[in-house]
């Protein structure tokens, strides 16, 4: 049954969102444009919004429900931690490596955050407050999000201490900033860009 529930997981995380948004609003593909990133801050290039909250949303809202999912139906005196670990784990790459959209799949920060809102609110809330910290102060989303990615599983690890969660969350966050590469290339050149520039 767990390997069920992940693959699930990985299916749920395979919905681009940005993708699907763009479609439904009349916007240009996000992958043909910007970064080519299929994510909340790509789609924010189309100077679209609305677009963009709705990516953010809905990419986060997959995580979080992919995770709720398997606390529920597996829901017993003991919390289904390794599954719950699992899961957390199979949406974000279903998220960066969707099979729906040929493997073309986003950073999964969105994502990510859904799957910490849904192991932990103080967890998601800890992270949440440093990228917001570090994208006021900077102004580069992907810089906000690699230093999130590398304080998330020390909060997780001040929650939990040696855990299923804090494996979870670590193996998320190596994928995130391995996912990051480029960006890493651009803020190490100076060529990154900040958050609202509009490149179509």
């Amino acid at each position: 049954m767990a390997i069920v529930v992940t693959v699930i997981a990985y299916l749920i995380g395979s919905i681009s969102f940005a993708v699907v948004v763009s479609r439904v609003m009349g916007l240009p593909d996000p992958r043909s444009y910007g970064s080519k990133n299929p994510g909340a801050t790509n789609v924010l290039r189309s100077g679209k919004k609305v677009a963009a909250g709705l990516t953010l949303l809905g990419d986060g809202a997959k995580g979080w429900l992919a995770v709720f999912l398997t606390d529920a139906i597996f829901a017993t005196a003991v919390p289904p931690v390794y599954k719950m670990s699992l899961v957390a784990v199979a949406v974000v790459i279903g998220h960066m490596y969707p099979v729906f959209h040929r493997f073309r799949g986003g950073k999964g920060v969105s994502t990510a955050l859904g799957v910490l809102l849904a192991l932990n609110g103080w967890l998601a809330a800890g992270t949440v407050a440093t990228w917001v910290i570090i994208a006021f102060f900077f102004r580069i989303s992907s810089l906000a999000a690699l230093i999130s990615a590398l304080f998330a599983p020390f909060f997780c690890y001040l929650l939990y201490g040696v855990h299923p969660f804090t494996a979870a969350v670590g193996v998320i966050s190596l994928l995130l900033i391995w996912r990051h590469k480029t960006n890493i290339r651009n803020l190490l050149a100076g060529t990154e860009e900040r958050i609202g520039t509009k490149r179509v």
